[in-house]
């Protein structure tokens, strides 16, 4: 075990997926990620917290994606084109490469109730980041909470969809389906 071999963090990742999907996320513990991944779990800790982080870590990178679009949109944009702008960012992040990863992690994330609600609770702090982003472009409330709880709604279905076994349509094709279904609401 090689005190600072190159890869460790993507190793530690791949190794806690597998383990996550053979046994369970609760039942895995940091220990057998460190062990599969061929590090120490000192090793393990100073890439992440906890193993919750495995699956849910690069979420300052999502909103990045999302509040940077929006800060780049042009000016007099609407509160909707705004948000739809911030939505548009994650297609940089989930790209096609990401997929697999993706995929597997949502199996994860959807056999154990508490990753679920983990889950849960980044999509409203991504929701709340996107109406900051939103209130910083001039948009006020209630318009900007709406607009950020819409977007984030379309994102959360539009992954859902992309992540799902036969899909092969992109990430930014399925939201923007997803768009216009939802202006066709009003």
């Amino acid at each position: 075990m090689g005190r600072w071999e190159p890869g460790g963090r993507e190793r530690l990742q791949l190794a806690a997926l597998d383990l996550f999907l053979e046994n369970g996320f609760e039942q895995t513990t940091v220990a057998d990620i460190a062990l599969r991944a061929e590090l120490t779990e000192r090793t393990f800790y100073r890439h992440f917290a906890d193993k919750r982080e495995v699956i849910f870590g690069g979420q300052e990178v999502l909103v990045d994606a999302f509040t940077g679009a929006i800060a780049a949109a042009p000016d007099g944009a609407s509160a909707r084109d705004l948000a739809e702008a911030g939505v548009a960012g994650a297609e940089q992040f989930f790209d096609e490469e990401r997929r697999p990863w993706s995929r597997r992690r949502q199996i994860v994330i959807d056999a154990d109730p508490a990753l679920r609600e983990r889950e849960s609770l980044k999509m409203n702090t991504l929701a709340e980041a996107v109406a900051v982003a939103l209130r910083e472009r001039g948009i006020g409330d209630p318009v900007a909470e709406l607009a950020a709880d819409a977007a984030i709604s379309v994102f959360r279905m539009a992954f859902a969809r992309w992540v799902a076994p036969d899909e092969t349509r992109s990430l930014g094709d399925i939201q923007r389906e997803l768009f216009a279904a939802q202006r066709a609401l009003a």
